[in-house]
C-alpha cells in the first residue's frame, strides 16, 4: 500500500521532564477513569460499526435484537468468541484504544532500534519517487539497466521502516481512506471502506481472496472477520511486514489467512489458474510497472465470474503536467505518498479491458470526491508528534535518527491537501471489474442420421412367411 501520514487528535508537548500529555498519555495511563472512558469508546464504536454493517448489507445490528431460538450456552459462547475476534481485528476505533497503545509502543521500539544502515537505506530509497514508470530511460540513467530489481530493493528498504512510522498513528494500514462519512475518523473511514469492498466483491464463506500489497495484514484480518469462513492470501514484497501479518492473523487472532513474499512486478504470480474467488488491492498499483501484464495475470488466477476491487492513486483531468505549478506539486507529493507511476482512471480501465475484464464501476469513493479533510487531520497529528519527538531528541532521550525519519515523513503534507482540494490527483479512485462468467455448458446434440437406401428397403419375405400368407 502507498505511504501516508496520519491520525486524529495530536499529542501535546510534555508539561515537564518525562511527562507526556494528550492521546499518548491516555494510551499509557492505567487510571480507572481513563480505562472506563476507553470501554465506553469501544462500546460506542462497536454500535456504530454494527449499524454501518447493516446499512451496507453485511449483516444486521446485534444491539436490541431478540435472542435467537437456539440461545443455548454453546451458541452464546460461539457468538462471544466471534465478537471478540471482530474487536481484536478492528483494534478499536479510537487512537486511545488499548490495542492502539500497544501498537504505538511496539512501533516506537522498532524505530528506536534501527541502525544507521537501515536509516540510510530508507532515505536513499526515495530516489524512486522522483522517477516514473512512464520514462524508462530516466529509470535506467538513475538506477541502471536492471532498474526494476533496484526498485524492488528500494521498496523493501522503504517499507521496512515506513510501516513502523505509520503505526505511530491511525494509518498502520498505510493508507488514507476515501472519505466515506464526514462524521467518522480516519480509522472509522478505513473500516467503512473495507466493508464496502466485501459488499462490492460479494464475498461469501468459503471464498479464497487475494490481497495484493497486503502490508501488515490488518485489512486481511478485517475481511476475514467481516465474512467468517473466507481465506485471504496476502502478497507483499517486504518480509518485515509479512512477519507481522502472520503473527497478527494466525497467532493473535487464529485466522486461516496466509501471506506470501513476492514482487508483483515479477510474473507469473505464484498461484494456480482459477484459484481465487475475489481480488482487492489498496493504493499499491503505482508500484506496478505494467498494469496490463499484471491484470492479465490476475485474469488467469481469478475464477470465471470473480470480481476485482481497486482503490488507487491517479491523476485527474485538471492536472496539467506542462503547468509548472502542477508539476512542482506532483514532485513534492509523490515521495510523500510513495508513488512511482501516475496512472489515470482511463489508463487503468483500458488495461483492465485489454486483459479481458469487464469494468463494472469507476468512480471516486470519497464524498464529494475529496479526501482533504482526512489528509489534513493526519498531517496535523504527525507534525505535532514530530515536534514532541524532536524535543526528546534534543534532550537526548531519543536517538538522532528519529529526527531524520520524522522530518522526512512529515514533509509536504499540505501539498497533498492542496492537490486533493484542487482535484488534480486523488488516492481514492475506485474501480470494480469482473472476469466474465464461463459460458454455460451446452449438452452435445447428435444430428439424426439419414437412413441409407438399404435401411429403408422393405425386407424380402422369407419362405416361411410366404408359406404362412399363402
Amino acid at each position: 500500500m502507498a505511504a501516508v501520514i496520519a491520525s486524529p487528535a495530536p499529542p501535546t508537548a510534555p508539561a515537564g521532564p518525562g511527562a507526556v500529555q494528550g492521546p499518548l498519555a491516555r494510551e499509557s495511563t492505567s487510571s480507572g477513569t481513563s480505562n472506563e472512558a476507553l470501554v465506553l469508546d469501544e462500546k460506542r464504536g462497536g454500535v456504530k460499526q454494527q449499524k454501518r454493517r447493516s446499512f451496507l448489507g453485511l449483516g444486521k445490528p446485534t444491539t436490541n435484537t431478540p435472542a435467537a431460538a437456539d440461545d443455548t450456552p454453546a451458541s452464546k459462547s460461539k457468538r462471544r468468541s466471534q465478537d471478540a475476534l471482530v474487536t481484536a481485528a478492528r483494534r478499536g476505533n479510537t487512537s486511545a484504544a488499548p490495542g492502539r497503545a500497544k501498537t504505538f509502543w511496539r512501533a516506537a521500539r522498532e524505530l528506536y532500534k534501527l541502525d544507521q544502515a537501515q536509516v540510510d537505506a530508507f532515505m536513499d530509497s526515495y530516489v524512486i519517487y522522483s522517477l516514473d514508470w512512464s520514462d524508462e530511460d530516466a529509470m535506467r540513467r538513475a538506477l541502471g539497466p536492471d532498474f526494476q530489481r533496484r526498485v524492488g530493493d528500494c521498496l523493501r528498504a522503504y517499507y521496512g521502516v515506513l510501516n513502523h512510522l505509520c503505526a505511530l498513528g491511525d494509518v498502520e494500514k498505510m493508507y488514507i481512506p476515501p472519505l466515506m462519512d464526514k462524521a467518522l475518523s480516519v480509522r472509522e473511514n478505513q473500516l467503512a471502506y473495507e466493508e464496502s469492498i466485501a459488499k462490492d466483491l460479494g464475498l461469501k464463506p468459503g471464498d479464497r481472496v487475494l490481497d495484493l500489497g497486503c502490508g501488515r495484514g490488518r485489512v486481511a484480518a478485517h475481511m476475514a472477520t467481516l465474512v467468517p469462513g473466507i481465506r485471504v492470501t496476502g502478497l507483499n514484497i517486504d518480509p518485515n511486514q509479512l512477519a507481522q501479518a502472520r503473527a497478527f492473523n494466525a497467532t493473535e487472532l487464529g485466522l486461516p489467512n496466509d501471506f506470501v513474499e513476492h514482487d508483483f512486478n515479477e510474473l507469473p504470480l505464484p498461484f494456480a489458474d482459477d484459484s481465487m474467488d475475489a481480488f482487492y488491492q489498496i493504493q499499491a498499483l503505482s508500484l506496478c510497472r505494467d498494469h496490463k501484464s499484471l491484470f492479465t495475470e490476475l485474469y488467469r488466477v481469478l475464477r470465471p465470474g470473480a470480481r476485482l476491487s481497486i482503490l488507487d492513486w491517479v491523476s485527474l483531468p485538471a492536472y496539467d503536467a506542462a503547468n509548472p505549478e502542477h508539476a512542482e506539486l506532483m514532485r513534492r507529493v509523490k515521495p510523500l505518498i510513495g508513488a512511482v507511476g501516475t496512472p489515470t482512471p482511463a489508463s487503468m480501465e483500458t488495461a483492465l479491458r485489454e486483459a479481458g475484464f469487464e469494468v463494472v464501476r469507476s468512480d471516486n469513493a470519497s464524498v464529494d470526491g475529496l479526501q482533504a479533510p482526512l489528509i489534513d487531520n493526519v498531517d496535523v497529528y504527525f507534525r505535532s508528534l514530530r515536534k514532541l519527538i524532536l524535543g526528546l531528541v534534543r534532550a537526548k532521550v531519543l536517538p538522532p535518527h528519529l529526527k531524520t525519519l520524522m522530518n522526512r515523513l512529515c514533509l509536504d503534507g499540505q501539498a497533498f491537501v492542496e492537490m486533493d482540494n484542487r482535484r488534480l490527483t486523488t488516492t481514492s479512485h475506485r474501480i470494480i471489474a469482473q472476469k466474465p462468467a464461463a459460458p454455460a455448458a451446452v449438452a452435445p446434440t447428435t444430428a439424426a442420421a439419414t437412413p441409407t437406401a438399404a435401411e429403408t428397403a422393405e425386407p424380402a419375405p422369407t419362405a416361411a412367411a410366404t408359406a404362412t400368407t399363402a
